[in-house]
C-alpha cells in the first residue's frame, strides 16, 4: 500500500442548514401550515369557540379561557418565528438581524400539559391545542438547529488509515545494514 491516503475530508464550505432551510420548499410548507393553523384558531375562537364556551360550566369556562390564552400565545410565537424566517429567506433580514429579532420574539419551552383541564374542553379546542403543541415542538427543534453556532468540525483521519499505519509499523521488516 504505497501512499494510499484515505481521509474523511471535505474541503468545500459547509452548508449552513438555516440558510438552506428557510429557502426550501419544506419551509414554505411549514410556513403555510403554521399560518393556516393561526387563521383556523382565530376563526374558531372568535366564532364557534365563543358559542361553545358559553355552554360550559363556570369551571369549564375558566379552563377554556386559560387554555385559549395559552393557545393564542403559542400561536403568536409560532407566527412571529415563521415571519422572521420568511423575511430571512426573502432577503429582507440577514441571519444576524434575525438573531437580534429572536431576543424580542422568544420561543418559550412548552408549558406542562394539564390533562385534567384538557378533558373538559370542547373537541375543536383540544384539536387546535394538540396541533399547535406539535408544531411548536417542531419549530423549537428547527430553531435550535438553525441557530446552532458550533464551529465546523475539523477533518479527522480515517480510523482505517490509522489502523493500517499501526499494522505497517508492527510488521515492518527490520532494516538490515
Amino acid at each position: 500500500m504505497s501512499g494510499f491516503d484515505v481521509m474523511f475530508r471535505d474541503e468545500r464550505d459547509w452548508v449552513n442548514f438555516g440558510d438552506t432551510y428557510v429557502t426550501s420548499e419544506a419551509f414554505k410548507v411549514l410556513f403555510r401550515e403554521g399560518m393556516t393553523l393561526v387563521e383556523e384558531a382565530a376563526a374558531y375562537l372568535d366564532g364557534t369557540g365563543r358559542e361553545e364556551s358559553r355552554l360550559m360550566s363556570r369551571d369549564g369556562t375558566l379552563s377554556y379561557a386559560s387554555e385559549s390564552m395559552r393557545l393564542t400565545t403559542r400561536l403568536m410565537q409560532i407566527a412571529s418565528w415563521l415571519l422572521v424566517q420568511r423575511a430571512v429567506s426573502e432577503g429582507e433580514l440577514t441571519p444576524a438581524e434575525a438573531m437580534q429579532e429572536k431576543t424580542r420574539v422568544r420561543l418559550t419551552t412548552p408549558e406542562t400539559f394539564r390533562g385534567e383541564v384538557f378533558g373538559v374542553l370542547p373537541p375543536t379546542l383540544q384539536d387546535l391545542i394538540v396541533r399547535s403543541r406539535r408544531l411548536h415542538t417542531r419549530i423549537l427543534h428547527l430553531d435550535a438547529v438553525i441557530t446552532d453556532e458550533r464551529p465546523n468540525p475539523a477533518p479527522q483521519e480515517s480510523p482505517v488509515v490509522a489502523q493500517l499505519s499501526r499494522l505497517r509499523s508492527a510488521f515492518a521488516a527490520p532494516v538490515s545494514a
